[in-house]
């Protein structure tokens, strides 16, 4: 290719090619990044694509255009505080490479059937995938109903689709109570940071997210029968009541076992709370 048929905008640096180029859409009016390409033909093409996205981003605002990605953003910080955030939150990232793109009236059971026969070749349970299709139903509904923009039009202007769900009848495992034996079979199977959270849950009967989410800070000493509660806030508990956890001494041995591992939750891995019991670990055990 000539010099004279060479797009502008590109400066060899090292042996990676960088964009320099005047964009009207770009904070600055000027667009500065490597292309991460060593050919110049390939640091051509994606200038291209780069342009199109800023312009076709920026028009998208100006219209009152979101895709699922935004809304998404905008609906975890809404719900940050809730037990249920961090599931809510790997459901979607699941859901990002499939639908993430899309404008939010491009969301429906045609885009979302892509996502669903990767998680069915997966082996995910019917379960499963409902549960994920549930949160995008979440989102398109405050979409459509909570959110506006700028002019005061809602975020997806149309009735949000009625999202299909799997059949689940014949799907499901009959739940069934473990013996003594089968429960201390699992519990040795466990790593230890789990074996513990599973323990305490068994003998207190707490929510998987109010085991999760258990902060030191909760407990309350009762010296006249030498021991302690925790007080659950009603930010955690499924009735939004404060809740008292009374200890038994199963309980209370777990309590004492995890006491100066982490200044803030009970129970952790690798010095993070630990987000959820059923993990791969769990089923590995």
């Amino acid at each position: 290719m000539s010099k004279r048929n060479r797009m502008p905008g590109l400066r060899l640096k090292g042996e990676i090619w960088h964009i320099e180029k005047r964009c009207e859409y770009c904070q600055g009016d000027w667009l500065r990044e490597s292309t991460g390409k060593a050919s110049r033909s390939e640091a051509e093409k994606y200038l291209i694509r780069r342009l199109a996205d800023i312009e076709g981003e920026a028009r998208r605002k100006v219209e009152g255009i979101y895709t699922f990605e935004e809304a998404v953003m905008r609906y975890l910080e809404e719900i940050a505080q809730k037990p249920s955030a961090d599931t809510m939150a790997m459901h979607l990232d699941q859901l990002f490479p499939f639908i993430g793109s899309n404008v939010l009236e491009q969301v429906h059971d045609g885009t979302l059937k892509r996502f669903v026969d990767h998680e069915t070749k997966r082996g995910k349970a019917p379960k499963s995938i409902n549960n994920a299709i549930g949160v995008v139903s979440a989102v398109l509904n405050r979409a459509a109903r909570v959110w506006r923009d700028e002019t005061g039009m809602p975020w997806l202007r149309q009735a949000p689709p009625r999202l299909s769900r799997l059949p689940t009848k014949g799907r499901q495992s009959s739940p069934y109570p473990l013996s003594w034996a089968e429960q201390d079979k699992l519990f040795k199977a466990l790593p230890r940071h789990l074996a513990d959270a599973a323990l305490y849950a068994v003998n207190t009967g707490c929510r998987e997210q109010e085991v999760c989410q258990l902060r030191w800070e909760w407990e309350v000493a009762v010296p006249d029968l030498k021991t302690s509660v925790f007080i659950l806030p009603d930010t955690i508990t499924k009735t939004s009541t404060e809740r008292v956890v009374v200890l038994n001494t199963v309980a209370s041995r777990v309590i004492e076992a995890r006491r100066g591992i982490h200044p803030d939750y009970v129970f952790t891995y690798k010095g993070s709370p630990v987000r959820k019991l059923h993990s791969s670990a769990w089923n590995r055990a």
